[in-house]
């Protein structure tokens, strides 16, 4: 089993900054690609970053110059620095990550950018 257990949200308000970080614990051997993906109520849930392991990454356009993911040494951990929050980022973030054995997810955790 794998578990990601995600930590860093909370209520920022608009033009702040949060930095998610996202640590993979459990029957790991190797880690492919890990990604951010958010659901703000009522809409589907979506990806806003994604690194290989290589140190590839991809953004969705919503969030491009604003936030950086990046992954620690070992590769097991995933963060997300988000600056220039807006109203609009609200949502709960979720950590991905992708492994032979299959993909898995965070718990979640909420981010509120509000004034």
């Amino acid at each position: 089993q794998v578990q990601l257990v995600e930590s860093g949200g909370g209520l920022v308000q608009p033009g702040g900054s949060l930095r998610l970080s996202c640590a993979a614990s459990g029957t790991i051997f190797t880690i492919n690609n890990m990604a951010w993906y958010r659901q703000a109520p009522g809409k589907q849930r979506e990806l806003v970053a994604g690194i290989t392991r290589g140190d590839s990454t991809n953004y969705a356009d919503s969030v491009k110059g604003r936030f950086t993911i990046s992954r620690g040494n070992a590769k097991n951990t995933v963060y997300l620095q988000m600056n220039s929050l807006k109203p609009e980022d609200t949502a709960v973030y979720y950590c991905n990550a992708e492994l032979i054995t299959g993909r898995y997810w965070g718990q979640g955790t909420q981010v509120t950018v509000s004034s």
